[in-house]
């Protein structure tokens, strides 16, 4: 399975189709770029109740605004261990942050500056642009699960990792409003692997990223 890390000049200069993956980055075969990521279409734009609580509990939390056919499901448990889940409770904010600026077709969004920085805002940035540029947006329904913090350093930088399922994400032409099925396949389900690290406000920004697709930790029938 091929494997993309950011950043990648070339990647930002791509105009194949998008594949837009909550830890996305880099340029690949056009087989693989074919599937844009999003959920079914009708979604709630709702996250999951265990996800909802723990932005509820955080005074500081962002506030997403997804439109009504997008939902989200925010699969991610309490380690116990406050550092970890500031860490990992950041990254779902990181990932929610990218699906709604695909979704508003502006890469500068605030939540995206305040959970993205350096080469991974940099490329978000283009890849939003690009999307808005072929005149598409995202639908359905997006789950975000198995978050873990591999490794973490003087408690200011960590390496992450977290599954994403695309099986009902599609791409959406906006002028038709024509949704793109396509077919479901283990390629929907993707490993990301990230790094983080804290900036000055205290939020755990993404500063790289890399992906694979049909990662066997990450497949569920």
């Amino acid at each position: 399975m091929t494997r993309r890390t950011l950043p990648v000049a070339a990647a930002l200069a791509a105009t194949a189709a998008l594949l837009l993956t909550a830890c996305g980055g880099g340029a690949d075969s056009s087989k693989d770029n074919d599937k844009i990521t999003g959920a079914d279409a009708g979604g709630t734009g709702s996250t999951s109740p265990s996800a909802s609580a723990s932005a509820s509990a955080d005074k500081n939390a962002p506030s997403f605004a997804f439109p009504s056919d997008i939902a989200v499901t925010v699969d991610r448990e309490p380690t116990g261990d406050a550092t970890k889940d500031a860490v990992l409770r950041d990254l779902a904010y990181a990932a929610q942050a990218r699906l709604e600026a695909f979704t508003k077709g502006n890469g500068q969004t605030a939540n995206l500056n305040r959970y993205f920085a350096g080469y991974a805002r940099t490329y978000w940035i283009g890849r939003v642009a690009e999307l808005k540029k072929q005149g598409l947006t995202l639908t359905g329904h997006y789950r975000y699960y198995d978050f873990k913090l591999t490794d973490i350093a003087n408690g200011r930088t960590a390496a992450v990792r977290y599954c994403e399922d695309q099986s009902k994400g599609y791409g959406k032409v906006i002028k038709t409003q024509k949704v793109q099925v396509t077919k479901p396949s283990d390629k929907d389900f993707i490993l990301n692997t990230l790094q983080v690290a804290k900036d000055s406000a205290g939020d755990w920004q993404v500063t790289r990223q890399s992906w694979k697709k049909g990662d066997g930790s990450c497949v569920q029938g």
